[in-house]
């Protein structure tokens, strides 16, 4: 077996060209790959299509890319916590494919598994399926690039739009454990989106919070199998923030009293593994 270990995140990315397309695990700040983007921003790759559920914040995950303009493309469902994101929509300087959440997931899994398209009732008889949802503005605020239609079709009396499988040039992922082959274990809920990711990707690069040597995984226990993994790297300690950090009421606030605070504060951290 061969060992896919990296020595650096720096090295992981190294071919990452200009106008790469890439798939980027994570959901909102949960399971993002910290490590390997924070690396890309430092290596300067631009004009960059990302494939994600959403774009980051405006100064964590890919929101560091975006803020530098180094973002052309993104095919994302949620948008909605990054204004910069928004500005840079609304002024013409970024295209944005907005996806059903479902659809892009499916997207991803059916393209690691090699199925070029598939049929889903989702976006059936909205923009999604007959056209026309705006892509890109001009500087002026004119549709510059619009959806196309896509094929529709019924089975058993129900319609489906059909729905392109994607295969990015790059998968970047966040393991919680992985071993020197590539196999890969996620924690809790930050699986999300990387394990789709990580099939999808031409070539995925991972980063691991830990990393064991080859048959110290329990089988039963990996999510993602080393075949779909390229290169690994160790990226232990890595900050992970939350991206909206509140406070549980008080006894007196519950009662009647004067309200707890609420806070979105600063960046909080969270324990190993999430």
């Amino acid at each position: 077996m061969i060992n896919k270990v990296v020595a650096s995140a720096a090295e992981a990315v190294a071919d990452i060209h200009d106008g790469a397309s890439l798939a980027v695990g994570g959901f909102g700040l949960c399971g993002i790959p910290v490590t390997l983007i924070e690396a890309l921003h430092q290596r300067g790759s631009t004009n960059l299509e990302t494939v994600s559920n959403n774009c980051g914040v405006d100064d964590w995950g890919l929101g560091i890319l975006l803020k530098d303009g180094r973002i052309r493309r993104t095919i994302s469902s949620y948008v909605g916590e990054n204004k910069e994101f928004s500005r840079q929509y609304l002024a013409g300087e970024l295209e944005v494919v907005l996806t059903p959440q479902g659809t892009l997931a499916e997207k991803l899994r059916a393209g690691g598994a090699g199925i070029p398209a598939f049929y889903t009732p989702a976006g059936v008889g909205t923009q999604v399926s007959d056209g026309g949802l705006p892509q890109k503005y001009d500087a002026d605020g004119t549709i510059a690039i619009a959806s196309a239609a896509k094929e529709v079709r019924s089975f058993h009396g129900a319609d489906y739009v059909l729905e392109e499988s994607l295969t990015p040039d790059f998968g970047l992922v966040h393991a919680w454990k992985g071993d020197r082959h590539g196999n890969l274990v996620f924690h809790a809920t930050a699986m999300n989106f990387n394990p789709l990711c990580a099939m999808a990707g031409k070539i995925t690069i991972a980063e691991v919070e830990e990393l064991v040597e080859p048959g110290e995984l329990d089988p039963e226990h990996v999510h993602i199998p080393g075949i779909f993994v390229q290169r690994i790297v160790l990226a232990p300690d890595v900050e992970k923030r939350i991206e909206k950090r509140t406070v549980a009421l008080s006894a007196a606030s519950s009662s009647g009293g004067a309200p707890a605070a609420t806070s979105t504060a600063a960046p909080t951290t969270y324990p190993s593994g999430a």
